[in-house]
């Protein structure tokens, strides 16, 4: 269980702000809420001044909306800001429009310049501009440079705080820099950049083998080619790089080859989960950009679109069962088993859709290797089909007391589930081949095609099979 008491004082605090599930206890809330109504500065120090940043963003979000900007200003200097890093995006913003460019710059200029980009980056421009003029004239340039890169790109992610000397420094005095440098160097680093005189990357020795070596040595003996990525590298890319070669860093050029930053494990980590949210509500419909503190409002006319196409889809599949009218009329048994034959081959297709748009989304389904896993997955929809078509058609003979129902609704079940996941690897390898995203498009059109296949079938042959005209 975290308490409050982890501190550099370990000053022992009345409350506890998570319980034993790492959920934000509610009496903590309260007591906080308390403080800032009261406007008591040293009950909520004692609270809150001595939490690590992520727990200070949980208790913004626990708290009121109109708390959360007092909470800061109450605080002052005990306020971490790189807790604003933490929060949703909305509550984020709705907190930087309440405090003024001041507070706001003050609050950014300790912080390491990654967290501050963040922070800054979805304000509207003229927002920007006030915090980054309130700014000392060096951190503004730096955080207008990054700021300046594409959206989600490397330069965005990086931080700008790192150490870099030239190759014929010796090992003593890299270190005698370092600390004469004292507060002024990076909070935490692992590796010192070797450059040349124009700072270009030349390469790096990390820390272990700075320590390991004798004074005398230069650093030119020692140093290693350095991996890199350009600072407008997609972050996505940057974080396959990091899975790929296990990586703990990773250093920023421009086109020049000059190093403009440094992109840390950390930083990386945000972005894997990002990326993987963003998936997974992509699946779902849902845009990326939606959070748990949005309004009503907001999220249902965010939700809406998909919701019409599917509305759209419905009808597509609904039109097949006009086409059987006179079947159904004659066989009721037929109404009553068609949502099976489509609601099975749905979710297996959805099986499918889900293996091959995660295996788009992280480079290892592609052109070599699309025709193997697409037979692969009709194999598997094949026996499944099979194995489900048995199980379903004795279930409906057993039923019905009619057992050539049963084969009818076997045979369609085979044909659905092949069907299915061919949808569901054929429709992400199209929509990708068409620059389109997968995630997002897939669902709508892979649950159009199993239940236009599965009616389709399953009327079809039983009209066919009972003479149904």
């Amino acid at each position: 269980m975290l308490d409050v008491e982890d501190s550099a004082t370990d000053t022992a605090l009345p409350l506890v702000l998570r319980d034993e599930d790492g959920e934000v206890r509610a009496d903590f809330v309260v007591e906080v809420a308390r403080a800032i109504d009261a406007g008591d500065r040293a009950r909520l120090s004692e609270l809150a001044s001595a939490l690590h940043e992520a727990d200070q963003g949980a208790l913004l979000e626990a708290l009121e909306p109109d708390d959360r900007p007092r909470l800061i200003e109450l605080l002052g200097d005990d306020f971490d800001f790189a807790a604003l890093t933490e929060v949703d995006d909305s509550v984020r913003e709705e907190i930087l429009e309440e405090l003024d460019a001041e507070t706001v710059a003050e609050g950014v200029r300790d912080l390491e310049s990654d967290d501050a980009v963040y922070i800054l980056e979805d304000l509207d421009a003229d927002d920007q501009a006030e915090i980054l003029d309130a700014l000392p004239a060096l951190e503004r340039v730096a955080l207008r440079k990054s700021l300046d890169y594409p959206e989600d790109s490397a330069g965005r992610l990086m931080s700008t705080d790192f150490v870099a000397v030239p190759p014929f420094w010796t090992v003593g005095q890299v270190i005698d820099h370092l600390r004469e440098a004292g507060e002024d160097a990076p909070d935490s680093f692992f590796e010192i950049f070797v450059v040349d005189p124009g700072h270009r990357l030349l390469g790096n020795v990390f820390l272990d083998r700075l320590v390991r070596s004798k004074r005398t040595v230069k650093l030119e003996t020692i140093m290693a080619e350095r991996r890199r990525v350009e600072a407008t590298d997609d972050q996505e890319e940057v974080a396959r790089l990091f899975e790929r070669y296990n990586l703990v860093s990773v250093p920023v050029v421009d086109e020049a080859e000059r190093l403009v930053g440094v992109i840390t494990i950390d930083d990386v980590v945000d972005v894997i989960q990002e990326e993987a949210d963003e998936d997974v509500k992509a699946l779902g419909g849902v845009k990326s950009d939606e959070e748990l503190s949005d309004s009503v409002l907001f999220i249902a006319r965010s939700r809406f679109g998909w919701l019409f196409v599917n509305l759209i889809t419905a009808f597509l599949a609904s039109s097949v069962l006009g086409l059987f009218e006179n079947s159904l009329q004659k066989m009721v048994a037929l109404a009553v088993l068609a949502p099976i034959v489509a609601g099975q081959g749905g979710n297996a297709a959805t099986q499918t859709m889900t293996v091959a748009v995660r295996a788009l989304a992280t480079r290892d389904l592609g052109p070599a290797n699309a025709l193997r896993v697409t037979f692969r997955e009709t194999i598997v929809g094949l026996l499944n089909g099979l194995g489900f078509g048995f199980l379903t058609g004795l279930g409906a003979a057993l039923w019905f007391a009619d057992w050539n129902l049963g084969l009818v609704i076997a045979a369609a079940m085979t044909v659905n589930l092949v069907a299915g996941a061919l949808a569901g690897i054929l429709i992400p390898l199209t929509l990708e081949r068409w620059r389109a995203d997968p995630a997002v498009s897939s669902g709508v059109f892979v649950t159009t095609v199993t239940d236009v296949v599965g009616f389709f079938a399953f009327l079809g042959i039983a009209t066919l099979w009972f003479g149904l005209y």
